[in-house]
């Protein structure tokens, strides 16, 4: 019954930025780790960047340009994307494994995924 839905995608030119927003609602105990993941047409999905156990990850190609944040009490996490390109074109998909209760396996959700649309 978990379910994960992301907004703030769109069309935006070189240069400019887009904030993602990821929320997830259900049962919830914990969550350990949230991330956002992309896939453009044609390539494989990869990852974005990662936050669990208070550190962070990205990719190489985003450091410096996007940084991941995360709202506990609210079980959110966002993405900001500052200096966009066109090669950062893409479905971009939310991320969190959590734990519905305190005796249950963590396990993956994902949401839907937000179009993003860099226009050069």
């Amino acid at each position: 019954q978990v379910q994960l839905v992301e907004s703030g995608g769109g069309l935006v030119q070189a240069g400019g930025s887009l904030r993602l927003s990821c929320a997830a609602s259900g049962s919830i105990f914990r969550v350990n780790a949230m991330g956002w993941y992309r896939q453009a047409p044609g390539k494989q999905r990869e990852l974005v960047a990662m936050s669990r156990g208070g550190s962070t990850n990205y990719a190489s190609t985003v450091k410096g340009r996007f940084t991941i944040s995360r709202d506990d009490a609210k079980n959110m996490v966002y993405l900001q994307m500052n200096s966009l390109k066109p090669e950062d074109t893409a479905v971009y998909y939310c991320n969190m494994a959590l734990k519905r209760t305190y005796y249950g396996m963590e396990a993956d959700y994902w949401g839907q995924g937000t179009q993003v649309t860099v226009s050069s």
